[in-house]
């Protein structure tokens, strides 16, 4: 079920109505009757495999929290095993057993390991995350282990944010269940504006975009490097209006019911630096790896001075660049992101000097622009459906770029292979300007909290266009979320 389909407008409905008329003591089983039906509608047979992980992880906490020494770590690593070992079966295998296999062929040996002909359950990447950080969190000692099976299985099937997150940790979602939540009319119209402004990027911003950017992407051959580049442009606010839409429905859904997710985007195209776009870009996910794997690493290496800094960020984006998917493209974007980390790590007291003694305004814009064209290089590998394409790609921007923005003077030629109007170009650029001037408002002088004290006749005037615009201007094709593939 997609929060951009009609079935899911009925089901949040449906569930919020239950869950306020229903007693206390029945939400958690209404929630997490209604997760699991939300889950089985993708693929049914695959709730098996969630259940497995959410008894392993349910025992492994009571063990660690009742158990000491080496027992204690014996029951950690045996939920870490079962949570890491179905990522690598369902995610991983085929991709580790494809580069044997072409290994096996260059040394003319035969690989005896068969593919598995099996499909990638939704949203794996996510919800095994989610429960790994609640036995980590047992064995730290940060959280208590829960007794509740129904609350703790809610915790990790929780449907807004079951299948691309947040990602949430155990101190701030499961004593949520527990807490009885009154009707909030200030939550339910929190929850509707974000909801809708996460369907309004969605459907009007990155399905529209969808259209050119995966016909560049299937064929780049066809295309000059000024189309080319315009494709990783669009494929930038493609993403972000996409992740960052169903962020905003899931958020929006779970603080209707009176539930608070964490903030899993931070205006991230305002980044003046790779490291701050990471701090502001997919949050949940960040600060999951930050805590659970680059600062154990960094802590195990501090013999090692700077290398130990750099092996540690390395290996963390190699790591984070794999969860993404089973594609070398993935770990390119990965090792991209973590060399631009280290670069900034070795060149921070310089860079902090030189900027410095420049206006302040123009490094700011400058270095924001230089960000975000980074990071849209960097997704040209995410896009890509291998290597070669992506590698092309950047050639030909690289290489024929200089000369092709001669073309500019001429935008009819310029963007003559795009099956798509002039208008419509036109209508991708208003977008993304609009979308960016939105942003800038918000932090700059909080746009929002502005508009909520603003009359009532604008604020419902304001509501009324981007629900025509969702109406008019959205595609609704059941186009699945760019990162229900993780």
């Amino acid at each position: 079920m997609l929060f951009n389909s009609p079935e899911f407008a009925i089901f949040f409905v449906v569930v919020t109505f239950l869950y306020f008329v229903l007693p206390h003591k029945a939400r958690w089983f209404l929630l997490l009757a209604a997760s699991c039906y939300f889950y089985m509608t993708f693929v049914p047979v695959y709730i098996f495999i969630l259940a497995f992980t959410i008894i392993v992880d349910y025992c492994a906490g009571i063990l660690i929290e009742n158990s000491t020494g080496r027992r204690r770590k014996t029951w950690f690593v045996v939920s870490l095993v079962a949570n890491i070992g179905i990522l690598v079966v369902f995610k991983y295998f085929n991709f580790f057993g494809h580069n044997l296999n072409v290994l096996a062929h260059y040394f003319k040996y035969k690989n005896p390991i068969p593919p598995l002909n099996i499909i990638l359950p939704i949203g794996l990447s996510f919800h095994t995350f989610q429960a790994m950080s609640y036995t980590i969190e047992v064995y730290r000692g940060n959280q208590r282990a829960e007794r509740h099976l129904g609350i703790y299985s809610l915790y990790v099937m929780f449907y807004p944010q079951l299948v691309a997150g947040p990602i949430e940790r155990p101190q701030n979602l499961l004593h949520q269940f527990k807490e009885k939540h009154r009707f909030k009319y200030e939550n339910i119209t929190k929850g509707l504006r974000l909801m809708a402004w996460g369907l309004f990027k969605k459907v009007v911003i990155a399905d529209r975009i969808a259209v050119i950017v995966n016909d560049v992407y299937a064929d780049p051959h066809h295309y000059n490097a000024i189309s080319l580049l315009f494709a990783v442009v669009l494929f930038s606010f493609q993403i972000y209006c996409d992740f960052s839409g169903y962020s905003d429905i899931a958020i929006g859904a779970a603080r209707a019911m009176g539930f608070h997710l964490m903030k899993n985007f931070d205006n991230p195209f305002q980044s003046r630096s790779v490291a701050e776009f990471w701090r502001r870009w997919h949050i949940s996910l960040s600060s999951w790896l930050n805590d659970y794997l680059y600062l154990p690493l960094s802590i195990s290496f501090r013999d090692q001075g700077k290398l130990g800094v750099v092996a540690a960020l390395l290996f963390t984006f190699f790591l984070a660049g794999l969860w993404h998917g089973a594609n070398w493209t993935f770990v390119i974007y990965g090792l991209a992101n973590g060399a631009a980390l280290v670069y900034e790590f070795y060149t921070r007291k310089i860079r902090k000097k030189i900027l410095h003694k420049l206006p302040a305004i123009p490094v700011m814009l400058i270095t924001q622009v230089l960000t975000w064209f980074f990071v849209a290089c960097t997704w040209i590998f995410f896009r890509s459906p291998n290597t070669h394409t992506g590698f092309y790609i950047c050639k030909r921007i690289f290489t024929e770029l200089p000369q092709a923005l001669l073309q500019l003077l001429h935008p009819r030629s310029c963007f003559r292979e795009f099956s798509i109007s002039g208008i419509d170009i036109a209508y991708f650029l208003i977008l993304m300007c609009g979308l960016t001037i939105f942003q800038w408002l918000q932090s700059s002088i909080g746009l929002i909290d502005r508009f909520n004290k603003s009359p009532f006749w604008l604020r419902w005037s304001a509501y009324f266009i981007v629900i025509y615009m969702i109406l008019v201007l959205g595609v609704f094709n059941n186009t699945r979320f760019i990162y229900f593939q993780f």
